[in-house]
């Protein structure tokens, strides 16, 4: 596959629970998979680009329940890890031609009917990703409505440059 790719890095944050003893740890999305991997894969850690997508991905995490997140304990409310990743080149799919290029529809992450595009449609493409090498992929959210337009990272950890480390924890009720 033929992709886009874009540059990023700098500060960006992760929502966990705060029960997770190393919130940056890979190996959860290797081992059940996510947006960009399939189970039992390879390791990603994902990220949000803002506290705004981190708060629209719990508003998400939490829609059709019949409590809300703001009923849960301080002590089980999700918390944010502020992170910084190494400046580079990604795999680029925040734009219609970076969309195109990873073989997603211009409208990603949203098909021709207005519907979130499937995570099975969207985890080859991490793969061949994977297999080429690539550093990560710097996408448009899934979960912040379409004008808006925020971004996620699927940062790939190939070994022990890449791994991450917790530059602050934030609870709850300092960051939501």
């Amino acid at each position: 596959m033929r992709f886009r790719h874009v540059t990023r890095g700098g500060p960006y944050v992760r929502v966990a629970d705060p029960a997770w003893l190393r919130p940056l740890d890979p190996r959860f999305a290797q081992e059940h998979g996510g947006r960009w991997n399939p189970p039992r894969s390879f390791p990603v850690v994902y990220l949000c680009a803002t506290r705004a997508v981190a708060r629209a991905v719990v508003l998400q995490r939490f829609e059709g329940l019949p409590y809300g997140v703001v009923d849960l304990l301080p002590s089980r409310a999700p918390m944010l890890i502020d992170t910084h990743v190494h400046q580079g080149r990604l795999v680029g799919v925040v734009d219609d031609a970076g969309c195109r290029a990873a073989r997603l529809p211009a409208s990603y992450p949203l098909d021709g009917r207005g519907r979130t595009i499937a995570w099975e449609r969207t985890q080859p493409v991490g793969e061949a990703a994977w297999d080429q090498g690539e550093r990560g992929i710097a996408c448009r959210s899934a979960v912040v409505a379409r004008r808006e337009r925020g971004e996620e990272l699927a940062w790939f950890v190939r070994g022990s440059a890449d791994r991450l480390r917790v530059d602050r924890r934030r609870a709850f009720e300092d960051w939501f």
